[in-house]
């Protein structure tokens, strides 16, 4: 397979459980398998479903904004803001709210991809090659 490039306003799908704009750029859905690249942005008083990624590690980079993310497992809330990075180990569940009156902006994703959540909200993940 060859270099390729993907722009985040022509995703191939989208992730309303993530947020409303919520795009995933580089996924399996493109042949990304063990990276994962979404461009996430929740505007003021939107959250994203409580969820969790039984085997991949969430890295989520705050570009513009601020919000909390809710530690569910461990029973924790964490204020966040732009500039700063967030590390969800596997198997944590979370939730990452835009509740402190501003929209959030952000890039990551679960590595590797969380095949079974994008089956589950019915994204077209093809068979591993």
């Amino acid at each position: 397979m060859a270099i390729r490039i993907f722009h985040r306003d022509r995703p191939t799908q989208t992730m309303p459980m993530i947020a409303s704009d919520a795009r995933l750029v580089v996924w399996p859905g493109v042949g990304a398998w063990d990276a994962n690249m979404n461009y996430v942005v929740m505007e003021p008083g939107e959250e994203n479903v409580p969820h969790r990624h039984p085997v991949s590690e969430d890295t989520i980079f705050i570009v513009e904004g601020r919000g909390t993310i809710r530690d569910i497992t461990n029973d924790r809330v964490l204020e966040l803001e732009a500039g700063q990075a967030v590390f969800v180990p596997a198997g944590v569940e979370h939730q990452v709210r835009a509740d402190r009156g501003v929209r959030i902006v952000s890039v990551g994703g679960p590595c590797p991809a969380d095949v079974e959540m994008l089956r589950r909200v019915g994204a077209a993940v093809p068979d591993r090659p």
